[in-house]
């Protein structure tokens, strides 16, 4: 698949690390013109400095996804400046961690602002920068979306939502030759995982529940989304894309 790309704007969320910034280099390398999105500065800059150095092009954006003018604004501003919009991917998401008895009504919609008001944002915004010539937006799920994740219920919940817009979306930009498709991960080798798998024993624990005994990486991730984004899915939309080691299709692994 190599420049499949070429030509392509892409505007990525969350692409300061992990599952993001692993699928902006991915893009670049396939002659994408890639926008990175993210909160912090200094890691949007690493990635950037990364793709050029190995002769793409990046840009970045220092935006917060939950404050829908600044996402919507910064959206509108590259399809401008760039020539349009082709790929779209929500990358970002916001989670807390507690039991449902003990979690406050504002934990609870914290995990909704950025996972489902921002990807309903970004979406929305897609699909009317894209309709003139099709693209490609690429939503990020979580497998905690499909299945039941004690003290997670809001991430959880919003995951869910996620997947269920996606397929509405799919529907409604179809026509239009927008394609809007989801990724679902399970376990990923990323800074938002690193405190369930610091230690050996729980990493351990985690990848027996895994068939294929290990916990996936970014750039595994990233491959799926650039099939996703790519002509080479171009017959496919609305659907929702395990990328999870085989996870999703087991009801319990035994462990050993």
């Amino acid at each position: 698949m190599k420049g499949c790309l070429d030509g392509k704007v892409a505007f990525i969320t969350g692409g300061g690390s992990g599952i993001g910034a692993a699928t902006a280099e991915r893009f670049a390398q396939e002659g994408a013109r890639v926008v990175v999105c993210g909160r912090r500065a200094e890691p949007l800059d690493e990635v950037v400095a990364r793709i050029r150095t190995q002769g793409g092009e990046a840009e970045k954006l220092q935006v917060d996804v939950s404050d829908e003018h600044a996402f919507v604004g910064a959206l509108e501003d590259v399809a401008k400046r760039l020539g349009g919009l082709d790929i779209l991917v929500n990358n970002a998401m916001a989670f807390t961690w507690g039991a449902i008895e003990s979690m406050s009504t504002e934990e609870w919609r914290s995990n909704f602002t950025t996972s489902v008001d921002g990807t309903f944002w970004g979406t929305r915004t897609a699909l009317k920068l894209m309709k003139p010539k099709g693209g490609a937006v690429i939503n990020v799920a979580s497998i905690c979306g499909e299945l039941g994740t004690p003290w997670m219920s809001g991430y959880s919940a919003s995951k869910a939502a996620v997947i269920n817009f996606s397929r509405a979306a799919a529907a409604e930009g179809a026509a239009d030759g927008v394609r809007v498709n989801v990724v679902v991960p399970a376990v990923v080798e990323t800074p938002a995982t690193a405190g369930m798998l610091s230690d050996e024993k729980s990493r351990t624990s985690t990848e027996k529940l895994i068939p294929m005994g290990r916990v996936g990486q970014p750039e595994e991730l990233a491959n799926a989304i650039l099939f996703l984004a790519s002509d080479q899915a171009s017959y496919i939309t609305g659907a929702a894309l395990p990328v999870d080691g085989g996870r999703s299709a087991v009801l319990i692994t035994a462990l050993d």
